[in-house]
Order: structure tokens, then sequence, then C-alpha cells
């Protein structure tokens, strides 16, 4: 027997078992074969693609752990398994722990999201991208400081197309170019929160990579939100009204556009926005307003006003589609993984799975986890399909 089973296994399985299932790998597998192997081909009894895609499938239908994986593996019908590349001894828990922790894990996120995108671009639609941060605070060891990501996620399809580890002795800022580099943005949109609201990324994305931006202003940039500030908005109408009821409060929203003229001292900046949020809770009558500023180098007629506000409500939605869905329905910040890359590699398999839900119509993540986990075929097919 070969100590790296190859997926031809599946062959000796009858096909009528699992019509809608390929025998050959389709490309998220073929991507994940790309993986390079931080093992010893000495003893290796499953390759790692293998491992990956049972670790996929485990996650889709709702595993939180590494034991958790290996009991999703335990109690799947070893044809379900030979479909993955499993030929006849199941990865237990410690092979696939020893091998998640090992795996260089900025190297995984590149492959996924290299695969992410191409089914993005395949939409043909304009590309909007938004790039914000997350910790993961069950990672932390002994006290320390817990690992911080920062991922890329497409507005609309809602699949991450990149994740970095923000490393200890930095923060966000210098690794925003690090994380786009390995995405193609030519003629795309990146939206980010204040803290990357700095003129070098500003150039970055419209002179390097051939992209626009659309960037939130805050107190970190005083002078030029003072400027923002500064301009005629009360001369200017209100282009969008949005009104939002949910989770035991009201809020209103009203927007802004102007385009600046030459002064504002920001690179590449032709439109600015004023939002203005009104927030009160259901049993009160006071209401708390907060305005907030964003600029962008699209022109007025590259991009209206309701387009504008549209974008910006979709960068702030990440919180909602990726980091909450991480949090609350994958127990991500309970997790205890703490060891080697692993924390990194199970927030990738997390991020993997959402875009997999999405893409098979799932509006409701935890619904969708639930779904999956009453039958081992449903996520296979996933995986092997995608």
């Amino acid at each position: 027997m070969s100590s790296s089973p190859r997926y031809t296994v599946v062959d000796q399985f009858d096909e009528d078992e699992f019509p809608d299932i390929p025998t050959a790998p389709a490309a998220l597998l073929r991507a994940l074969r790309s993986v390079p192997d931080p093992r010893s081909a000495r003893g290796r009894r499953h390759g790692l693609s293998t491992i990956l895609a049972v670790a996929a499938c485990a996650v889709i239908a709702g595993a939180r752990s590494f034991v958790a994986i290996a009991e999703w593996a335990a109690d799947t019908a070893p044809a379900v398994l030979a479909k993955l590349g499993v030929s006849s001894e199941r990865p237990c828990e410690s092979t696939i722990r020893r091998t998640l922790n090992r795996i260089n894990a900025d190297g995984l996120d590149v492959i996924v999201g290299t695969w992410a995108a191409v089914v993005a671009t395949a939409s043909k639609t304009f590309q909007v991208i938004a790039v914000d941060g997350k910790s993961v605070r069950g990672s932390a060891v002994a006290g320390g400081r817990c690992r911080h990501l920062l991922s890329a996620l497409t507005h609309t399809a809602g699949l991450v197309l990149g994740q970095l580890d923000v490393d200890v002795k930095t923060n966000e800022i210098p690794m925003f170019a690090e994380l786009l580099d390995n995405i193609e943005l030519l003629g795309a949109l990146v939206t980010a929160d204040a803290m990357h609201c700095q003129k070098i990324h500003a150039k970055y994305l419209v002179e390097q990579r051939g992209a626009h931006y659309l960037l939130t202003v805050k107190g970190n940039q005083p002078t030029l939100r003072r400027r923002l500030a500064q301009l005629p908005w009360n001369d200017v109408d209100v282009t969008d009204t949005q009104k939002d009821r949910g989770h035991g409060r009201i809020e209103k929203r009203t927007l802004k556009v102007v385009t600046i003229a030459a002064g504002i001292l920001f690179p590449h900046a032709a439109q600015a926005i004023q939002v203005s949020r009104k927030v009160r809770s259901i049993r009160s009558k006071k209401w708390h307003t907060e305005t907030v500023y964003a600029v962008t180098d699209l022109h007025p007629t590259q991009a209206s006003a309701a387009q504008l506000g549209t974008w910006l409500r979709g960068h702030w939605s990440i919180e909602n589609r990726l980091h909450w869905v991480r949090d609350v329905t994958f127990g991500e910040d309970l997790s205890q993984a703490r060891t080697g890359n692993g924390p990194q590699v199970m927030a990738t398999l997390r991020n993997l799975a959402i875009g997999l839900l999405r893409l098979d119509g799932a509006r409701n993540i935890a619904e969708a986890v639930r779904h999956h986990a009453r039958d081992p075929h449903r996520p296979l097919k996933l995986v092997l399909t995608s």
C-alpha cells in the first residue's frame, strides 16, 4: 500500500451511490493539492490535501476543533472518506492536529484565496473588496497577545480572498500592502476603516495596483478630518437616506457627497462623503448622533452617491458577514487551538466553509451548518464540486 494514497482509490466504489459527486477533483481540491507538505515522506499515511479536505468538510458540518474534525472522520462512512482520498485508516486527532499546526498558514491562505478569487471574478461584476482585521482571542498563551488576522473579503459574494497574520511586533498598517500584493486588484475598489486611511495606502492602490479606494476618515487623521468637516455640507443636498430597525434599536442614516477641489491634500481624492447616523433604543426617545466622513478617488462619473453609500455599508457589514459568524457560529474566540499555526489554519478553514456555504446559496450560515451536519454527503459535495 502506498504511503500517500492516490485519489483514484474512489474508482473502486459504485458511482451510482453518489450520482452528483464527481470522481475527479474539482478546482478547490486541486488547489489544496498544491499546498506544500511540511512532513517527512517516511511513515506518511495520508496526503496533505486529504487531511485538508477532511478538515474542510468537518468544519462545514460544524466542527470547531481538531478533536471534532477527527470525530467527524470517525463517524463518516468509508465510501464518503474515499472520495477525499482516505483509502483505509482514517486520520486520527493527533495526525490532524500535528499536520495543521505545521502548515505554512500564510501560504495556505494565498492558495485558498487564489481559488476564491477565480470564483469571485467569474461573475464579471465590479469587484469591491473590504480589508479588516480580527483578533482570535482564544489563541493567547499565558496571558500573552492573541493572534490578529487581517483579511480581505468580497462585498457581494462574501468570499475571503486573502488573510495574513499580523506579527506581534507590528500592526495592521504595514501589513495592508503585503496582504493585497497576493490579490488581483486592477479596476477593483478597496474599502477600509479609519486605521487604513493612510496616504501610502492610497498611493499604493491607485499608482501601483490600478485600483480604487473608499476610506473612512476619523480622529487618527485629524488634519484630513478637519478639512472634510469644513466643506460646505449645509449647502449640499442629502443624496441617500436609510432607516433600519432591529436588535432593539432604530437607526437612521443620511448621506451627502461633494466633489473635492484642489487643496484637500490627500492623494487622488475626488469625492468626499458625509454620513450622519442617528441611533436610539426602541425603548428610548433620545437619539445619539454620529458623523462619519469618507474619501474616495472615484469621480462622480464612476460612482454615484447611492453606490458610495452601498459600498460604505457593505464594508461595515464585514463584522456581521465574517467576524460575527466565525465567533458565534464557529466559536472561534472559544477555540483552544494555540500552538504553531493552528489558530490561523483553523480560521482559514472557517473562512473557506463560510465561502462554500454562501456559494451554495446559504443566507443563514448557522442554519446551513446544521443542514450539512445531518448528512456527510452534503459537505463532501460542496468540497468536491467547487
